[in-house]
């Protein structure tokens, strides 16, 4: 018995073709929903203050941005561990929110840490988000904060998080002013 091999549809150089281009459209498209926002500016709290509100104690942070944060609980592990998971209640653009935040990295020599959202309203529009902030000292009494948040978002129309951005910076510009005006 002859067993014969069936020729493919195409020539295999535009079988070839037709993969790159395939292959060359989702990295075109992945690099559309993929972004980087960052933010720097200076506030007048020494940056081991401010990193350790974010990375120890940021339960405290709603009794310094009540308008902003509602709440903030530790659902898994330990506050100022590695590992921890917190879930901020907060209101952004008059809207009440939550997000579920695995905390990924604390460098407290370097005073950042990052969060990984894991669950809440952020993940109606993006597929990830990770936000970084970090405080840099510039004198004894002042420091530099550098914001930084990457994300994939789920689809061509879900907007740049802009707005998210500028909730982050007036929420560290209130825990400022909160330790300013004591």
């Amino acid at each position: 018995m002859l067993i014969a091999s069936l020729p493919p549809t195409l020539p295999p150089t535009q079988q070839q073709l037709i993969k790159e281009k395939q292959s060359n459209r989702v990295k075109k498209m992945s690099t559309l929903l993929c972004g980087k926002l960052e933010a720097c500016f200076g506030i007048c709290l020494p940056a081991s203050q401010h990193h350790d509100i974010f990375s120890g104690r940021p339960h405290h942070v709603c009794n310094m941005a009540p308008t902003k944060i509602k709440n903030c609980a530790l659902h898994e592990g330990d506050f100022g561990k590695k590992g921890a998971i917190v879930i901020w209640d907060y209101v952004h653009d008059g809207v009440h929110k939550v997000a579920k935040e695995l905390v990924e990295d604390i460098d407290d020599v370097n005073f950042s840490t990052t969060f990984k959202v894991v669950e809440g309203d952020l993940m109606k529009e993006y597929k990830e988000f990770k936000i970084v902030v970090k405080a840099t000292p510039e004198s004894e009494n002042t420091s530099l904060i550098h914001w930084t948040m990457e994300y994939e978002k789920l689809n061509e129309d879900v907007p740049e998080p802009f707005s998210l951005m500028k909730f982050a910076v007036h929420l560290s510009k209130d825990i400022d002013d909160h330790h300013t005006k004591k």
